[in-house]
């Protein structure tokens, strides 16, 4: 729920480059990945679980209906929305006793006006927020935190990963750190990871809530993964 009046947006320090860049696409997202998008030419939003990308709906709306969205960019709107039929939530209107849709945060995209208006097109097949054509991934259930230590050049790194994720999936977070992370043997404990399982399946379960009732402090005892260089097949 946004708490900042909405003010109109200068639409034209729009670069198309950014607009069109591609983005490597992950089964799960944490909260953190979505963060990142907060942007109106880079705008991502978690609604019930699914992750949408709404740039291309922002670049073909370029009005104030889109500055909600623009506001809340990077963020999770499920409040926004009623969790049975996944539609805008409702109110009655106290200054017309008709049902609206209820926009707390501003009319958005998508959303008819109050009033019949000659400028509001009524063959919207289906709204943004039922368009499976945004939807990029999921959220997922539970962020945890890994170590990974190169022990090649004794780096160590800690990353953010969605439970989800296998070990292949978080090699691929790793590139960000390291361009030739596929050319290392992943390990735990010295013994090789299953780069299809996750890290729960692997035998590393996530102990954060476990630590907390014993008082500890999970980021005191974050597992590590150690990876031990193979050979250099990432060169081109």
């Amino acid at each position: 729920m946004l708490n900042t009046a909405i003010t109109t947006k200068n639409y034209e320090d729009i670069d198309p480059r950014l607009v069109t860049k591609q983005v490597a696409r992950r089964r799960h997202y944490t909260l953190s990945d979505i963060a990142r998008h907060s942007s109106h030419y880079d705008c991502w939003v978690a609604l019930f679980g699914r992750v949408l990308d709404l740039t291309p709906l922002l670049v073909k709306h370029q009005n104030e209906l889109a500055l909600p969205l623009i506001a809340a960019a990077g963020t999770d709107i499920s409040d926004w929305f009623d969790e049975e039929t996944r539609n805008p939530k409702r109110h009655i209107d106290p200054a017309t006793g008709i049902e609206q849709p209820y926009t707390p945060q501003g009319r958005f995209i998508h959303i008819p006006p109050p009033y019949p208006s000659a400028d509001w097109a009524t063959n919207i097949e289906t709204p943004w927020w039922l368009d499976e054509k945004y939807v990029i991934g999921h959220l997922t259930k539970k962020a945890r935190k890994i170590r990974i230590r190169n022990l090649l050049v004794q780096h160590d790194v800690v990353l953010e990963v969605a439970s989800e994720d296998t070990i292949k999936e978080i090699q691929a977070r790793y590139l960000s750190e390291n361009d030739h992370a596929g050319s290392y043997m992943w390990t735990r404990l010295e013994k090789p990871l299953d780069m299809e399982r996750t890290l729960e399946e692997n035998g590393i379960p996530d102990e954060e809530a476990r630590l907390r009732t014993l008082g500890i402090n999970p980021d005191d005892h974050i597992p590590a993964l150690h990876l031990y260089f193979n050979d250099d097949l990432t060169v081109a």
